[in-house]
C-alpha cells in the first residue's frame, strides 16, 4: 500500500506536464487521472488499519492515510471527474486541463499530509494552481480577483510558515502533534492561516467574490474541494488533540450561522452559493469525528449547484422569477437543493443526522438555527418557475454526464450511513424543511434587505487577519 500510495500521489504532477505535451489526449488522460484517485480512496476504506509512511524521520515528516482522508479524496476524485465531464464539448486547452490536474493532486496531497511543512507546500501549489485557473479568461476582472486571492493566501501561509517554524523549534519536529506543548503564538500562527485557506468565519470573506466571479468549473472546484485542503487539517488536528477539539467546534459553530447569515439575504445565485460554502464548512468542523462524510456530501452538492447555476438564464434571484427555467434543469437543482437540505433519500439527510448526533450539548441550538437557514436559503431554488423547453440542444452532453456522477453520488453515499433512517430522524428534518419553506414564502421570498459588501474588501480582509490573530492567540492563552 506504500507503494500504491507514492505512485497515486506523484501520478497527477507527472501525467499533468504530459497531458499539456500530447493535447489530443489531455482530457482522457486528465479524467483517467480522476478514476485512479476514485479506486485509490476505495482501497483505503478497504484498508484495516490507517497507514503512516514516515519521509524524513528526524523532521517528523509524515504521511497518514485512513478513513478521514479516504472520504476526502474520494470527494476531490468525484467533483474533478464531474469538472472534467461538464468542460469535455467546451474550448478548454490543455493548459486548462493541465492546471486541473496539478490542482488535484496536491488537494490530494493536503489530505494525507500529517505534518505542517509538507502541508506548506502542498497549500501553497494550490494557491498557484488555483491562481491559474481563476485568470484563465485573462479578462481584467478575472486578473483582479485571482490577484486579490494570491495576495490573501500568500499572506496568510506567512503567519502559517512562522507558526510552523515555532512547532518545529519546541519539538524539532513538523508532526501536527507538536501542537501539543507549543507555544500559544505557534498555535495561533497556524490556526489563522488555515482558517483564511479553508474561508472560515470571517476570515473566509474573501470567497465570496472569488468564487462567484470565477468560472463556472471553476468555481465548482473551488467550493467543491480546494477550500476543504484548509478544513482538512484542523479536522485532523481536533482528532488527534484534545484540547484543538473545543477551538475547532467553536469555528464550526461561528462559521455555519456567519455563511448562512448572509446566504438568506443574498439576491445573486453564485454569491449565495459561496457564502453557503462557508456555512457548509461550519458544519465539517461543528462535528470533526464525522466530518468527512460531511464533506463528502457536501462536495458532491456543492459542486452540481455551481455547474447548474452556470446553466441558469440569470444569475439574479429577481430576475429567475420572471424567466422560467427548463423543467430537466430544475429537477437536477430540486434533488441538490433537497440534499443540502437534509431531505431523506439523498446523502445530505444522513449527513446532518449524524453531525447533530455528534455535538455537544451547547452547539445544538446554533446548529439548528444554521440548519433553518440553510433550508430557507435554498428554497429560493426550490421555489422557482419552471416549464419544459421548446428548444433542443441547449445544454450539453457533458453537464448531464456531470450530473449523474455528482446527483448520483448523493443518492449512493446513503450506504455510507444507512443507520440514519429510523422514523424519529426521519421526522425531525422533514419538520425543519417545512418550516423553513414557510418561512421563505411568508417572509424572506418578500425580503428586500442588501447586506454591506464593505468586509470584502482587500483592506478589510488583511486587517480581519489581525483580529482573528488576536482571537485565537486569546483562546489559545485561555
Amino acid at each position: 500500500m506504500t507503494s500504491i500510495t507514492i505512485v497515486w500521489m506523484a501520478l497527477p504532477f507527472l501525467f499533468g506536464f504530459v497531458l499539456y505535451l500530447l493535447p489530443k489526449f489531455h482530457r482522457f488522460l486528465a479524467l483517467g487521472i480522476t478514476l485512479v484517485g476514485a479506486g485509490y480512496a476505495l482501497q483505503v476504506f478497504l484498508q484495516p488499519s490507517p497507514l503512516e509512511i514516515q519521509l524524513l524521520d528526524n523532521f517528523g515528516v509524515t504521511l497518514t492515510i485512513d478513513q478521514l482522508s479516504g472520504f476526502f479524496i474520494l470527494t476531490n476524485a468525484l467533483v474533478t471527474a464531474a469538472v472534467i465531464l461538464y468542460c469535455w464539448g467546451r474550448e478548454k486547452t490543455a493548459f486548462f486541463y493541465m492546471q486541473i490536474v496539478i490542482l488535484h493532486g496536491s488537494v490530494n496531497a493536503t489530505f494525507i499530509c500529517a505534518d505542517f511543512i509538507s502541508l506548506y507546500v502542498a497549500l501553497e501549489v494550490i494557491s498557484i494552481a488555483s491562481f491559474l485557473l481563476i485568470t484563465y479568461p485573462r479578462t481584467d476582472k478575472s486578473i483582479w480577483v485571482g490577484l486579490r486571492y494570491l495576495f490573501v493566501s500568500n499572506t496568510a501561509m506567512l503567519f502559517y510558515l512562522v507558526g510552523a517554524v515555532l512547532v518545529y523549534q519546541a519539538h524539532h519536529s513538523f508532526h501536527f502533534a507538536g501542537l501539543r506543548g507549543s507555544p500559544p503564538e505557534a498555535i495561533a500562527l497556524i490556526f489563522l492561516g488555515l482558517l483564511v485557506k479553508g474561508g472560515i468565519f470571517v476570515s473566509g470573506l474573501w470567497l465570496p467574490l472569488t468564487h462567484s466571479e470565477a468560472e463556472t468549473p471553476v468555481s465548482a472546484m473551488l467550493s467543491g474541494v480546494v477550500v476543504k485542503a484548509g478544513v482538512f487539517p484542523l479536522v485532523r488536528c481536533a482528532l488527534m488533540l484534545e484540547e484543538i477539539d473545543p477551538m475547532v467546534r467553536f469555528f464550526g459553530v461561528g462559521t455555519a450561522l456567519l455563511g448562512v447569515g448572509y446566504a438568506v439575504f443574498e439576491k445573486d445565485t453564485k454569491r449565495m452559493l459561496a457564502f453557503s460554502t462557508i456555512s457548509q464548512l461550519g458544519f465539517i468542523l461543528a462535528a470533526p469525528v464525522v466530518g468527512g462524510f460531511y464533506a463528502l456530501t457536501h462536495g458532491l452538492v456543492k459542486s452540481a449547484l455551481f455547474l447548474i447555476a452556470g446553466v441558469l438564464p440569470s444569475r439574479n434571484f429577481k430576475e429567475l422569477q420572471y424567466k422560467p427555467i427548463d423543467t430537466q434543469i430544475w429537477i437536477a437543482l430540486v434533488i441538490a437543493s433537497f440534499s443540502i437540505s437534509g431531505f431523506p433519500l439523498l446523502s445530505g439527510f444522513g449527513a446532518k443526522v449524524l453531525t447533530t448526533k455528534n455535538l455537544l450539548p451547547w452547539q445544538v441550538i446554533a446548529m439548528n438555527v444554521a440548519t433553518l437557514g440553510t433550508v430557507i436559503t435554498f428554497a429560493k431554488f426550490i421555489f422557482l418557475p419552471h416549464e419544459r423547453s421548446q428548444v433542443k440542444g441547449q445544454i450539453q452532453a457533458g453537464f448531464w454526464w456531470a450530473m449523474v456522477i455528482l446527483l448520483g453520488g448523493l443518492i449512493a453515499a446513503n450506504a455510507f450511513y444507512y443507520e440514519a433512517y429510523t422514523l424519529l430522524n426521519i421526522v425531525k428534518p422533514l419538520v425543519t424543511i417545512a418550516l423553513g419553506w414557510l418561512a421563505y414564502l411568508l417572509i424572506f421570498k418578500k425580503s428586500v434587505i442588501k447586506l454591506p459588501r464593505a468586509m470584502e474588501e482587500l483592506e478589510h480582509l488583511i486587517g480581519v487577519m489581525s483580529l482573528m490573530l488576536i482571537l485565537v492567540f486569546w483562546m489559545v492563552r485561555v
